[in-house]
């Protein structure tokens, strides 16, 4: 389908009807989020699908956000508490298997690299982390909305109650966004059947060409 014709579809589902996504189109949306593109290819973050309506229950307790507990599937984007150099070596290792190189070769990679995650703080390096969450995010969204899956990103969920129901600390790693996909209630869901709003093209985007005058 037509890029701008999938995102014009798409919009922040707010109810969702009991539908399951198909295995198959769940598939395209991980496997296009696993391809998103990622600061020096390390992927700081890691993915939780949750199709658990008791798990769901949970983890939406006290929320405002419904989408939560109802949807078909929860995608919980967790990002790295801190990069290590086993992080690091890890990305070297399955660079070479994969380009079929010799790990000595990527000597250079890994002492660039690792170099520069030591000389930053374990906060900023959790913090870019969590920006490269969002990048997948963005992804996740679009590969839904290409193969008409309704998609809604929340912020607003207990990030305490998901790392302790999901064991994130344990594993290095804490809750930075969700996803709640599915089918969208069109009876019950207001904005279903309204007009996108977005700021129009020509304020949102400055065109600097060589005969500009910004410098």
């Amino acid at each position: 389908m037509d890029l701008i014709e999938d995102l014009n579809w798409r919009y922040a589902t707010k109810k969702f009807t009991d539908r399951k996504v198909s295995k198959e189109k769940l598939q395209h949306i991980l496997e296009a989020t696993n391809l998103t593109a990622s600061s020096c290819g390390l992927q700081p973050y890691r993915l939780f699908v949750i199709d658990n309506p008791t798990l769901q229950a949970k983890l939406g307790l006290g929320s405002f956000n419904g989408q939560i507990e109802y949807s078909s599937h929860l995608i919980v984007f967790a990002a790295y508490n801190q990069v290590t150099t086993e992080h690091i070596q890890d990305l070297v290792d399955l660079t070479a298997k994969e380009k079929e190189v010799t790990k000595e070769s990527l000597d250079g990679l890994f002492m660039t690299l690792d170099s520069y995650f030591k000389s930053r703080t374990a906060t900023q390096n959790s913090i870019w982390a969590d920006k490269q969450a969002y990048i997948a995010l963005g992804t996740a969204l679009i590969a839904a909305a290409n193969v008409r899956v309704d998609a809604t990103p929340m912020e607003g969920f207990d990030p305490h109650r998901f790392d302790a129901l999901l064991n994130l600390t344990d594993k290095g790693l804490h809750s930075t966004v969700i996803l709640s996909i599915g089918y969208r209630d069109e009876k019950n869901d207001y904005y279903a059947g309204t007009k996108k709003v977005r700021v129009p093209l020509d304020k949102m985007a400055t065109m600097i060409d060589q005969n500009s005058k910004f410098y």
